[in-house]
């Protein structure tokens, strides 16, 4: 395969999806973007692209797309890599779109998985039948920092140094890498889903900002910066605990895992005494304002997506998560959202019979009930 020509589709128009595939188009690849909503993309349509801009980037301008499409089946069949970069309460979904479309040898990444992604996508796959041998993977954050300037713009404020992906089994981790190495050498080989969805950081950091800071949000319209403004010395160290439960829920699990302190060293090159400190020692983080509302994927998403997970795996192995639990109580009474039934919980992840040894043994080689569950085959 010649990987300069590979042909990428972007599932997904907010501000990550809008900001990825005029990065990629950018760097000369061929890229469609796939919105399920038409009048959401119709201004980059007329367009022809989409203009990005920012800092800490090494390209800018106008991105002019391939094709911008509503037809699931259009988007699918002109691409080679799949980036699915909607919010993880859309996976399920898209998976369902996707499935009588997909085609072998495609590799599907979710830009991020939030935690355990993958798992989800590929039991909806099996679920709904779907025969095509194609690789699935996730990433253990987002590329980027960055916001939606307009309906055809985007601006990035910061690009990680390293984002950990890992495909569901493991040994489909090397296509995936390979496959998107040209435009993001970013990616590095993050193991496996385990430690990819454990290593997920938003479950801590989003949550817990946004539900410490619900009086501010509401009565300023989030006119704060959410990762300075917002974490102060206490609240850090209300971070730090909850931390700590997802660090021990990681190692019942096998998972490589590492501090939240460690992951802001690795993915922004940031150092510090203590939590507080290491946030604080990020630039990245200068001028990103708190969300106006609480309405917000930090809660809509991160909840039932990432923490619900964790806690749900930490209560299946023995693993006390009081932090965490109280975190979706809070967020359950503030939303009134059953985020418990709304989550990933091991029954929707098709892992709920599974031992430890069992879980490893299906994220390391795709075996789940005497069946593989890969469905990959050699490169298109």
């Amino acid at each position: 395969m010649n990987t300069k020509k590979t042909k990428y589709t972007v599932i997904g128009a907010g501000n990550g999806g809008k900001a990825m595939a005029a990065y990629m188009a950018l760097k000369g690849f061929s890229v469609t973007l796939y919105n399920r909503t038409p009048e959401h993309v119709e201004a980059i349509k007329k367009r022809g692209g989409i203009t990005l801009e920012g800092q800490d980037i090494d390209a800018k301008g106008f991105g002019e797309l391939a094709y911008v499409t509503s037809d699931i089946q259009e988007a699918l069949r002109r691409s080679r890599v799949v980036m699915v970069v909607v919010p993880a309460t859309a996976h399920a979904d898209v998976a369902r779109i996707a499935a009588p479309h997909l085609q072998d040898g495609q590799i599907v990444i979710l830009n991020p998985g939030r935690t355990l992604g993958s798992l989800e996508f590929r039991k909806v796959l099996r679920d709904t039948g779907c025969k095509a041998k194609v690789v699935v993977a996730e990433a253990q954050t987002f590329v980027y920092a960055s916001r939606s300037d307009g309906p055809a713009q985007a601006r990035v404020f910061r690009v990680k140094d390293a984002v950990p992906l890992a495909a569901l089994p493991a040994s489909d981790t090397p296509k995936a890498l390979k496959a998107v190495k040209p435009v993001y050498p970013q990616f590095i080989d993050g193991g496996h889903v385990l430690d990819v969805g454990v290593n997920n950081i938003g479950a801590i950091f989003h949550p817990t900002i946004m539900l410490c800071n619900v009086g501010w949000t509401e009565g300023t319209g989030g006119s704060f910066e959410f990762y300075l403004d917002g974490v102060t010395p206490t609240v850090a160290r209300i971070m730090e605990a909850i931390d700590r439960e997802r660090v021990k829920v990681g190692e019942a699990l096998g998972a490589k895992v590492i501090s939240a302190r460690e992951w802001l060293n690795l993915a922004y090159n940031s150092r510090g005494e203590n939590l507080y400190e290491t946030i604080h020692n990020q630039p990245g983080y200068r001028g990103i304002n708190a969300p106006p509302t609480m309405q917000h994927r930090y809660i809509t998403e991160d909840v039932p997506m990432s923490l619900v997970p964790l806690a749900a795996l930490g209560r299946r192995f023995g693993i006390p998560v009081r932090g965490m639990e109280s975190l979706i109580r809070l967020a359950i009474i503030a939303h009134g959202t059953d985020y418990w039934a709304r989550g990933r919980t091991p029954e929707k992840l098709g892992i709920e019979d599974l031992s430890v040894e069992q879980l490893q043994r299906y994220v390391r080689e795709g075996d789940i009930d005497g069946e593989p569950a890969s469905t990959t085959s050699g490169e298109k």
